[in-house]
């Protein structure tokens, strides 16, 4: 008699949907920035286009292996030669580009963004990864399904928080409204945020108001 084994099909993660779409698209069409200096803890990258760079808070995924998930806390423009500033010239951006292009070919946005964690085969794991991500390897704007799905739980939450080199509530409040759109502005996701944050806190009630009520703005 042959003894037939069967194999338990392996049910997919929360992400495992969202990131085959984002391959399916393909780096070279669709990411926003590409890397220039990573460390575990948080990373750099030039921005595709001038001006170009994810927004204050917003959520950010790096293409990899283990596909770095990180939040924007910080985006700035400079001159590619350090030690030329630019000048102002009384003119608005269009006419500066008609009359002198080259300009602008001097200048590059860059974003800052703190780690909170990785992707693992499909699962969200909010811890900082084992590596950092790759010089020269392409990010990508998340989408509000993953983060939704990579928010489920609220682990990121304390990393924010125990962060000193950023603006913390301004950054919280940032990523809540991220947050509360990508759960469709629920009230019960609202509730479990301020729990959370109360615990974080330390009962520092005024703080926690400050931040809630703009965040729900």
């Amino acid at each position: 008699m042959v003894r037939v084994e069967t194999v338990k099909e392996r049910k997919p993660g929360p992400l495992s949907r969202f990131m085959s779409e984002a391959d399916d698209v393909g780096p070279e069409r669709d990411y926003v920035g590409e890397i220039v200096e990573s460390s575990t803890t948080e990373l750099i990258a030039e921005a595709r286009e001038l001006h170009g760079a994810p927004s204050f808070g917003q959520f950010i995924r790096v293409e990899g292996d283990m596909p770095v998930v990180g939040i924007v806390f910080n985006v700035f423009t400079h001159s590619l030669e350090p030690n030329r500033r630019p000048t102002a010239y009384g003119k608005t951006e269009q006419e500066l580009r008609m009359e002198q292009p080259q300009i602008f070919e001097l200048l590059r946005t860059e974003f800052q963004a703190l780690v909170i964690g990785y992707i693992d085969g499909d699962e969200p794991v909010q811890i900082l990864p084992p590596q950092p991500a790759r010089i020269h390897s392409f990010v990508h704007f998340c989408t509000d399904a993953e983060v939704k799905a990579f928010t489920r739980t609220d682990d990121y939450l304390r990393s924010i928080l125990n962060t000193a080199k950023i603006p913390t509530d301004e950054l919280l409040i940032a990523v809540l409204r991220h947050t509360l759109r990508a759960h469709a502005h629920s009230r019960a996701y609202l509730v479990r945020m301020g729990k959370e944050l109360s615990r974080l806190m330390a009962d520092d009630y005024d703080r926690l108001s400050s931040v809630i009520r703009r965040a729900a703005n």
